[in-house]
């Protein structure tokens, strides 16, 4: 349903934590004159634990009416209470989104029966395109292939991020259900080997800030032409591990930060980069071909 590079957009914020509305206007234009596939709003990148639900809703409500049909609008609505992913997950339908992205319940620890049921509520009881996520370094379970399987056959599941990083469980998630749902990397080193074991597309920390060359890099993977993917990887690929240096989404705030692109807020608990990473991470973004604001 969703194809290529789709960017875990940033929350733009101003120094004082309010949320920069301006800023998520030209975030959107940006992305859209760059070639991204799909915008994701309200995801872990957005900061999504600590807008709360008004504020939640209202960027993603924003996305779409600024996106105006370009490209489609993908809303984080996961949560560790199923009543509550529920509630998010149908103001977003309601808000006009074109598909939900639901996280794992994080921190209770469910098991897959629990896992099931959760995702299975929240599809019959909001009936729009969802994805599953799978984040288990963040969230502290861990989304199963043998469960995937199970809920690839609930109609309106429509895929899965899977963040683990690990190309032995994309190979098994391809042969189980690639031919019932997308599979999408969340892991932007191995984004393009996952595309080329089968899956559909990177949901991308990395997009952020160098979204047309993320565009071409998975285009060229989904046609496999994995000499153009990695040629077109090459300049950027440092920056997979440079924007990870501290906790996301802290680096790439910076990043765009650096850019000229947002201004600087970030909320509490997360605090701004470390000013000893500020330098290296600006060499990487250089190294990269990406300008810096003077």
């Amino acid at each position: 349903m969703f194809h290529g590079s789709m960017v875990a957009l940033v929350t733009p914020m101003n120094s004082d934590g309010s949320l920069a509305f301006e800023a998520l206007e030209h975030l959107l234009e940006f992305h859209i004159d760059q070639g991204t596939d799909a915008i994701v709003a309200v995801g872990t990148t957005g900061e999504s634990a600590t807008l709360d639900v008004a504020e939640h809703c209202e960027v993603i409500r924003r996305c779409v009416q600024l996106a105006e049909g370009r490209l489609p609008i993908i809303a984080g609505t996961g949560a560790n209470s199923t009543t509550e992913a529920i509630e998010l997950t149908r103001l977003a339908m309601e808000a006009g989104a074109d598909a939900a992205l639901l996280v794992t319940p994080y921190y209770n620890k469910p098991t897959q029966e629990g896992l099931y049921q959760h995702y299975r509520a929240v599809a019959e009881a909001v009936p729009m395109p969802q994805i599953l996520y799978n984040v288990p370094g963040r969230t502290a379970v861990d989304l199963l292939p043998e469960t995937v399987d199970r809920l690839a056959d609930i109609s309106n599941i429509v895929g899965l991020k899977e963040a683990t990083g690990d190309l032995q469980r994309a190979a098994e998630l391809v042969a189980l259900c690639g031919d019932r749902m997308d599979l999408y990397s969340g892991d932007d080193p191995t984004a393009l080997d996952f595309i080329l074991a089968g899956g559909k597309g990177n949901i991308s920390v990395t997009a952020n800030v160098a979204p047309s060359a993320m565009h071409q890099m998975c285009a060229a993977a989904l046609r496999r032409d994995e000499n153009a993917a990695r040629d077109i990887e090459a300049p950027i690929k440092e920056l997979h591990q440079a924007l990870f240096v501290e906790s996301n989404p802290i680096p790439v705030k910076w990043a765009l930060y650096a850019m000229g692109l947002i201004p600087d807020g970030i909320r509490l608990p997360l605090t701004p980069l470390s000013q000893a990473l500020r330098a290296p991470l600006c060499e990487a973004l250089r190294r990269a071909g990406i300008t810096l604001k003077a």
